[in-house]
C-alpha cells in the first residue's frame, strides 16, 4: 500500500501500564489481554489517553461485534476503506478476520482493485468508494444499498466505513508499527 510512516507516538511502555490503563481497554479486550503484548500496538498507543480510549472503544467494539452487518459485509467495507486510506496495519490485521468471514484471496484482490465478483460485495465497494470520494452517498448507491440492507444496516455500514477511516487516520498519522514485524 504505502511506505511505513515514521513513528510519532510509541505504545505506552509496559512499566507505565496501571489499573486505569487496563480499565480503558475493558470495552474491547478481556482482562487477560489488557497488557502490551495482548493489546497490540494500536490499543497500546491509544491508552496514552485513557478518557479518549474509554469513549472510543465501545463504539469500535459495537462495529466489530454487535452491528447489524454480517461479518463478511463488515470486512468488505472496512478493508476497502482502509485500502483507500493506505493503512497497511489495519489491512494486514483484518485479512485473517476476512478469511474467517468467508472472503477468499480472489475476493480480497477484488476489494483491493474495486471489482468484486459478487453483486452485494460490489454494491458495498461502490458505497465505500462514493463515501471516500464525496463524503456522501449518491442516490443510486443509497437505493442500491436499500435493495439489500435495512435502514439499520445502512447506518451501520456508513458508521463502519467512517469508523475505520478514522482509525486508519490515527494509525497512519501516529506511524503505529505492526507488532508482528
Amino acid at each position: 500500500m504505502t511506505e511505513p510512516r515514521p513513528l510519532r507516538m510509541a505504545p505506552l511502555p509496559a512499566e507505565e501500564w496501571d489499573d486505569a490503563t487496563r480499565a480503558a481497554l475493558s470495552a474491547l479486550i478481556p482482562p487477560d489481554r489488557a497488557n502490551p503484548a495482548g493489546a497490540g500496538n494500536v490499543l497500546s498507543t491509544l491508552v496514552r489517553h485513557h478518557r479518549l480510549t474509554e469513549a472510543y472503544l465501545p463504539f469500535n467494539a459495537y462495529l466489530l461485534t454487535r452491528s447489524t452487518l454480517s461479518m463478511r459485509v463488515r470486512e468488505v467495507a472496512l478493508l476497502r476503506a482502509v485500502h483507500h486510506a493506505g493503512c497497511e496495519y489495519l489491512w494486514s490485521h483484518h485479512l485473517p478476520i476476512a478469511a474467517r468471514a468467508g472472503l477468499s484471496p480472489r475476493d480480497v484482490d477484488g476489494i483491493r482493485t474495486g471489482h468484486c465478483p459478487g453483486g452485494d460485495d460490489q454494491t458495498v465497494l461502490r458505497a465505500v468508494d462514493d463515501l471516500v470520494a464525496n463524503h456522501v452517498l449518491d442516490e443510486q448507491n443509497w437505493e442500491a444499498l436499500g435493495d439489500i440492507f435495512s435502514d439499520e444496516q445502512r447506518l451501520d455500514l456508513i458508521f463502519t466505513i467512517g469508523g475505520y477511516l478514522l482509525l486508519a487516520m490515527v494509525v497512519n498519522t501516529l506511524g503505529i508499527q505492526d507488532e508482528h514485524e
